[in-house]
């Protein structure tokens, strides 16, 4: 639906827009009390932003930890879906989280993708068709402190040897 959603607004609005505003009116994203505040044309960088309310609060009175991993899970992987294009599969593959202090304010994440990193993304597939990468990004409040750092393992490949890993997969178990 979203895919779909987002082809049908690219011939009226720019993917930055379409990215920005199609997360912060997803009920899916909204839940996680975070908004993405920032998103360049180019979409190589996002930030958001979520503050302490009732919806997010612990028993501690800070940020529930949940709430911060759910507002950054979903970020690399769509914005490298929409970077590279309908060549290649990116899905979120696994996560760690370090939590350093509670979060008792407004924080912040960047999600940052340089060009010459989409570059070596591309040429590394053109070598291996599926390659794990690790993306490393913090929240951090208004003073700059680490509250949480998350290190996201992202698979990739080319959608030809997705489709084919798949289609093997598929045949070897209708044969056991």
């Amino acid at each position: 639906m979203y895919k779909t959603a987002t082809q049908i607004l690219t011939r009226f609005l720019k993917p930055s827009t379409i990215y920005k505003y199609g997360f912060n009116w997803s009920p899916m994203y909204r839940r996680t009390t975070a908004k993405i505040i920032s998103v360049s044309d180019n979409l190589h960088y996002v930030k958001i932003k979520m503050s302490l309310n009732w919806k997010n609060r612990n028993y501690a009175g800070s940020i529930f930890g949940g709430s911060m991993l759910a507002a950054t899970d979903p970020i690399y992987m769509i914005q490298l879906i929409q970077i590279l294009g309908n060549d290649y599969v990116v899905w979120d593959k696994a996560v760690t989280a370090r939590y350093k202090r509670p979060g008792k304010g407004t924080i912040y994440g960047e999600f940052i993708f340089d060009k010459n990193e989409i570059l070596d993304l591309k040429s590394q597939l053109q070598q291996t068709p599926q390659i794990d990468i690790i993306k490393t990004m913090q929240l951090v409040n208004d003073k700059g402190d680490t509250i949480a750092e998350f290190d996201k393992t992202l698979y990739i490949a080319t959608k030809t040897f997705y489709k084919e890993k798949i289609a093997s997969r598929n045949a070897k178990k209708k044969t056991n």
